[in-house]
């Protein structure tokens, strides 16, 4: 008589996370400030100013941007903020820093807006591997909040994992 094989994955108790689902779809770009910059080293309001009145923040409309410098100057804070005084009636989000501040960002946003609550008491695995590169911060955040609920924390897939804390 053949041995019924059983699915022990499917039959424990772990609950697996992804954080990929967290993924804020839609284009990200970088408004560089260095285009702005007299000699790239300063930076004049007046010119600034022209600037500001005189872009299409159209082009920005419904995408997720980071606003910085990246050449190495000193920039005073007013001018990222007047760049977000245009930017937020348009684009789905600013941030300050670059594309990988973005991304770390806009993550967390969507960590924050989860509710952990669901997770009391379960033993979680969050998903290491995918094809959506996920920030350690984010990472890090997700075991910190699943900590204060979760009886078990390991990280990896259900048939593999590494355990990180437990209760």
């Amino acid at each position: 008589m053949a041995e019924e094989i059983v699915n022990r994955i499917a039959l424990s108790p772990l609950v697996t996370y992804d954080l990929a689902d967290l993924y804020t779809p839609g284009e990200r770009v970088f408004l560089d400030i260095k285009e702005q910059l007299f000699m790239e080293q300063l930076l004049r309001e007046k010119d600034f100013r022209a600037y500001i009145a005189s872009e299409d923040w159209e082009k920005y409309r419904g995408k997720h941007v980071a606003v910085g410098c990246s050449v190495d100057a000193i920039i005073p804070v007013w001018a990222y903020m007047m760049l977000a005084t245009q930017l937020e009636p348009v684009a789905a989000s600013v941030v300050f820093g670059d594309l990988a501040e973005l991304e770390k960002q806009l993550f967390l946003h969507k960590l924050a807006q989860l509710d952990f609550t669901r997770f009391e008491g379960k033993k979680v695995v969050i998903k290491g591997c995918g094809d959506i590169h996920i920030p350690e911060s984010v990472f890090v955040e997700a075991t910190r909040r699943f900590r204060q609920v979760a009886s078990k924390i390991m990280y990896g897939e259900p048939c593999s994992t590494v355990p990180v804390w437990k209760k």
